[in-house]
C-alpha cells in the first residue's frame, strides 16, 4: 500500500507498556502505521506538529493536562483533527466532555481488537465512532442537568468530607449559600444525600478521587 494511502497513527498513553502493545499491534494492519508516540500533552502536541497523523488514538487520563484538555487544544490548533479517545473508563461525564472537547469517537480499552481496528478505521474516514457499551451511557448523560462550574466545586468538597460551613470558608461565601447549591447538586444527580451525591459522582465521573 502506497505511503500516502495509510492510516497515520499518532499513540499518546502515559504508560510505555500500553503504547508499545498499541504500536505492535496496529503496525501488523497493512492499512495502519503507527507514525509516533506521546505520554504527556506537551509531547502530542509536539507530535501532531512534527507528523501531522491521519489520526490521533488519545487516551483520556493524561498526567498533568489530561487528553480532554489536549484534545482541545488540538483541535483548536489544527481543526481537521480525527482524535479517537481510548480509556478505562465509561463514566457519563468522561464520555460527554471527551465528545464535547471534539473528539471524533470514544471506545474503552477492554474492547476486542477488531473494534478498535474498527473504530480507527471509521474515525480515519472522517466518521464518529462511540464504542456499544458507551453509547447507553452517553445517552443517559444527555438527559441530564449538567451542575455548574460553582456545584462542581462545592460536590468535590463535599466528597472529601467537608461540612457546609468548612465549605463555606473555603470558598469565601455565606453557609446557607452552600446548603442551596448542595440542595441543587442533589437535584440534579436525583440522590438523597452527601454521602449517595459523593458516590454517584465518581460512579458517573463527574469528579475523580
Amino acid at each position: 500500500m502506497a505511503e500516502s494511502e495509510l492510516i497515520r497513527v499518532l499513540v499518546v498513553d502515559d504508560h510505555f507498556v500500553v503504547r508499545m502493545g498499541l504500536r505492535a499491534s496496529l503496525n501488523v494492519e497493512p492499512d495502519i502505521k503507527v507514525v509516533a508516540e506521546a505520554g504527556t500533552s506537551e509531547e502530542a502536541l509536539q507530535a501532531y506538529r512534527q507528523h501531522r497523523p491521519t489520526l490521533v488514538l488519545m487516551d483520556v487520563r493524561l498526567p498533568g493536562v489530561g487528553g480532554i484538555e489536549t484534545t482541545a487544544a488540538i483541535l483548536n490548533e489544527f481543526p481537521g483533527a480525527r482524535i479517537l479517545m481510548l480509556s478505562t473508563h465509561s463514566g457519563e461525564e468522561e464520555i460527554y466532555r471527551s465528545l464535547r472537547s471534539g473528539a471524533a469517537g470514544y471506545i474503552l480499552k477492554s474492547a476486542m481488537r477488531e473494534h478498535l481496528l474498527s473504530a480507527i478505521r471509521i474515525v480515519a474516514k472522517g466518521e464518529r465512532y462511540v464504542d456499544p457499551s458507551a453509547a447507553a451511557v452517553l445517552a443517559a448523560r444527555l438527559s441530564h442537568r449538567s451542575p455548574t462550574a460553582r456545584e462542581l466545586e462545592v460536590l468535590r468538597m463535599v466528597a472529601k468530607g467537608l461540612s457546609n460551613k468548612e465549605i463555606a470558608a473555603a470558598l469565601k461565601i455565606a453557609e446557607i449559600t452552600v446548603k442551596q447549591h448542595v440542595s441543587r447538586v442533589l437535584e440534579k444527580l436525583d440522590v438523597k444525600d452527601r454521602t449517595e451525591a459523593a458516590t454517584e459522582a465518581l460512579k458517573r465521573g463527574i469528579i475523580s478521587s
